[in-house]
């Protein structure tokens, strides 16, 4: 398998986390989505990474679809439960924390790639209002528990941490690890996984 993506984009690390955590070996080709030149539409349509291209040529996109197969391919660390109703609330998790993601990159985009002249301080200000609200509902949904389904590692502690991880790089202003002291704490206890100190993202020099 090959995996196209960035370094920075926290769906991609959500799937090389996935690979990694699944031991599954694949090969990582970097691809700038932004770049005059890039052929990422090649592979798939929508011009966004992460993709995933098989032994076949065909093509995965979307980090969520991904991930679900990839959890499939080996009985190694579960990511997603068999239970239905479990399942679905470990894939709420991942949608809210896309969702953040989505909301935040956005506001991204809006500062770093128009002109200033032409950026819209209200509709940054409606993102990151996205933002506050999914950080404060994942707060309350974890409480104290270790971690976002209770006791179980999941693909929700994956999406959410990657998201975290993120806002750490993009958004360092944003103070949710003093106003939310539970998402540090499984934060925290996420990075220390070999899963997670493998991709912490960094801006290419």
């Amino acid at each position: 398998m090959k995996l196209i993506g960035s370094v920075t984009s926290p769906y991609v690390r959500k799937v090389r986390v996935v690979l990694a955590e699944k031991k599954l070996d694949y090969v990582f080709e970097l691809e700038n989505v932004w770049s005059p030149d890039t052929k990422i539409s090649a592979s798939n349509p929508l011009g966004k990474v992460p993709c995933l291209v098989m032994e076949d040529g065909s093509a995965m996109y979307d980090s969520r679809v991904i991930a679900e197969y990839l959890d499939t391919l080996t009985p190694v660390c579960k990511l997603l439960p068999a239970n239905s109703r479990d399942r679905a609330n470990v894939k709420v998790w991942e949608a809210l924390a896309d969702g953040v993601a989505d909301a935040a990159v956005l506001a991204y985009l809006e500062r770093t790639q128009r002109p200033a002249e032409l950026q819209s301080p209200a509709w940054i200000e409606r993102q990151m209002g996205k933002v506050r609200a999914g950080l404060q509902v994942m707060s309350d949904n974890l409480g104290e528990q270790p971690f976002c389904m209770g006791i179980h590692y999941t693909l929700a502690d994956v999406a959410v941490g990657c998201m975290l991880g993120w806002l750490l790089l993009r958004f360092p202003a944003i103070a949710w690890r003093d106003e939310h002291p539970n998402l540090a704490r499984l934060f925290d206890k996420l990075s220390e996984r070999q899963s997670f100190k493998d991709t912490v993202p960094v801006v290419p020099a």
